[in-house]
């Protein structure tokens, strides 16, 4: 073989190596990514337990024939320090009424979460998940994130994005126990 032939072949031998790395890797990560399967309206929520700004315990399963609006955020997210109030609003009229809010932040210190606490005088339940294992559990992606968890524990809604005080009401009272 001359040397042209052989650049060729090397060239055309390394691009179906390339091609091959490339599909294979392709199947990989599509197949692992099942592994996390995304939840879905209906599913069982996921059990969980963090403990919250005042080391107080919290396991979604307690929670059992309540609504939950299970709340996923960030303080940098502006979008929740927007619907933090309202949900505050909301929550003090129906909290007595079978509904819990747990708003869940995306590991960030406790200094920087009690902070922002402090600042919207919130108070529902703020816990940490420190290790993020509930953010992958529930596959949180954007911020903020919102699940309804229905009084027999499955996921009414997911909702992602910011919510109006309207929504939030009429998030909490498709939850509310009858």
């Amino acid at each position: 073989m001359d040397s042209k032939k052989k650049k060729r072949f090397y060239m055309r031998l390394v691009l179906l190596i390339l091609m091959v790395g490339v599909i294979t890797f392709t199947i990989y990560s599509n197949l692992s990514k099942e592994k996390n399967s995304v939840l879905q309206v209906g599913d069982e929520a996921p059990d969980f337990v963090l403990t919250d700004m005042n080391g107080e315990r919290h396991q979604l399963s307690d929670y059992r024939g309540q609504g939950v609006f299970l709340n996923f955020w960030g303080t940098w997210c502006k979008p929740c320090e927007r619907e933090f109030p309202l949900m505050d609003q909301q929550y003090q009229k129906v909290q007595d009424e079978g509904l819990q809010i747990l708003a869940v932040n995306i590991g960030e210190s406790d200094f920087a979460v009690q902070k922002f606490i402090d600042r919207l005088n919130l108070s529902f339940p703020v816990l940490i998940d420190h290790n993020k294992s509930v953010m992958e559990t529930y596959n949180i992606n954007p911020l903020p994130t919102t699940f309804l968890v229905n009084p027999e524990g499955k996921i009414e809604k997911i909702i992602t994005g910011e919510m109006s005080e309207e929504a939030i009401k009429e998030y909490m009272e498709q939850i509310m126990p009858e």
